[in-house]
């Protein structure tokens, strides 16, 4: 989830001293806070409030789901604000939108690669090295923790999508990602012509009962268990739903076209995805908010569900460049960002701790395999929860970013990633100054 950023496009440096020419196979070191474009760390570490809104309703596990996601089924009026908002903003829209920065960051990496002269092979074996070592923390997250767990299913993503559409055309792009979209909205229509057939009293099945059942189990090892089986099936409904493809290739390019590090140039594009997107989303969640709480009949809320979930895809893809509106603003502040910003950048800097320290804080507190806290907890209580959590992550983020230092789960994924070309990247500079000639 950390992104490397390159400063603008390949070009040609300076011939090299005759005596030091620079390695054939040289790679470029992470990117220098100094040079990370706003946008992209802001938009993290906002997001991830939304991501710990979106997963503490799964520990609220001893109440009955009703129809919207997980959220339970009763509540004061409190819990049923707190329940629509979710449906509105949060869920079926979190994993699109870091799915997109995911892509982007990939696009980011590879041009900075490339622009210190990395041979392509060796830059595509870095990404493939990542990748595969993403899979390997989700593999690791989800027996410990979380069957949620997000940064695997990214890493087996990367892994398909990168040697498939690296090196597409803008054109290529553009197109599969029409075919994504029409494939998507074609499975959507079917779901819900088959919500609208399904026979009067069909047996439903008990999703939420499912989902939650590693939560609501008591012993540890049996949790871990059911904990594992359940996350392996979720990588292939990860790509299987669409989502997740279709908004990677936006991400790949967005990033080659610089949309948040450069948002001064696309403005009116941003205006646009941002009020659209969102809007086209917002609109079938607060329907389906509606229904759960009971306002609106829920007699259709299975269909409606559908378009929630296809919709998450304009949705995340309007934060993204909601945020890129956003540090386009910031950037013309006057005495830099202000302090609750800088905050939520240092956490996006730091993305990856950021979202494991979540678990590391719900899992043991909430399920039932630790102090069982969730049992006691309703829709409004679970958001002051998930609140505070994120809370003390920005302000752990804050504090590394003061003393100059990166999140260990950054630091862990890069050292992995890089130890093979460890000799090299010391050779082009541990900060990641450039090389003095391209190979």
């Amino acid at each position: 989830m950390t992104t490397h950023r390159t400063e603008g496009p390949p070009s040609a440096p300076d011939a090299p001293p005759p005596e030091s020419p620079a390695p054939a196979t040289a790679v470029a070191g992470s990117t220098p806070v100094s040079e990370r474009a706003l946008a992209p760390d802001l938009a993290r570490g906002m997001m991830l409030l939304l991501i710990a809104l979106a997963h503490v309703p799964w520990f609220v596990y001893d109440a009955p789901a009703g129809l919207g996601m997980l959220h339970p089924a009763e509540g004061n009026l409190a819990d049923k604000a707190a329940q629509v908002l979710s449906l509105v903003v949060v869920d079926a829209r979190t994993h699109t939108m870091f799915g997109f920065l995911f892509a982007y960051g990939i696009g980011q990496m590879y041009a900075r690669q490339k622009a210190h002269g990395t041979r392509d092979k060796d830059a595509r074996r870095i990404l493939r090295a990542r990748h595969l070592w993403m899979l390997a923390f989700g593999a690791v997250h989800a027996l410990l923790l979380w069957q949620g767990d997000i940064i695997g299913t990214y890493g087996l993503i990367g892994l398909l999508m990168v040697p498939l559409f690296l090196h597409r055309t803008d054109r290529t792009l553009k197109i599969w990602t029409a075919v994504l979209l029409t494939a998507g909205a074609l499975v959507t229509a079917l779901s819900v012509l088959a919500t609208l057939v399904a026979p009067a009293g069909a047996p439903a099945v008990d999703a939420a009962g499912m989902q939650r059942a590693s939560i609501a189990e008591t012993g540890y090892l049996l949790s871990a268990a059911i904990r594992f089986p359940t996350w392996v099936f979720a990588l292939g409904s990860g790509l299987a739903s669409l989502a997740l493809p279709t908004v990677f290739l936006i991400g790949v390019l967005a990033a080659r076209h610089r949309f948040l590090e450069d948002p001064a140039r696309h403005l009116p594009l941003l205006r646009r995805v941002a009020v659209l997107g969102i809007s086209v989303g917002w609109i079938p969640g607060l329907v389906l908010g509606l229904q759960h709480v009971g306002v609106l009949d829920p007699v259709y809320a299975p269909a409606v569900a559908s378009v929630h979930f296809y919709t998450g895809i304009f949705t995340g893809v309007g934060y993204a460049a909601l945020f890129g509106l956003l540090a386009h603003r910031l950037a013309d502040r006057r005495g830099g960002p202000s302090l609750p910003v800088r905050g939520l950048v240092a956490l996006g800097r730091r993305s990856l701790s950021g979202y494991l320290a979540q678990s590391l804080v719900f899992a043991p507190f909430l399920a039932a395999w630790g102090l069982g806290l969730g049992v006691h907890l309703s829709s409004w209580t679970a958001v002051l929860v998930a609140l505070g959590t994120w809370l003390l992550t920005v302000v752990g983020a804050y504090l590394l970013d003061r003393a100059g230092r990166r999140g260990p789960a950054e630091v862990l994924l890069r050292n992995l990633t890089y130890r093979r070309a460890g000799r090299l990247v010391r050779t082009t500079g541990a900060q990641g100054a450039p090389p003095s000639s391209r190979p």
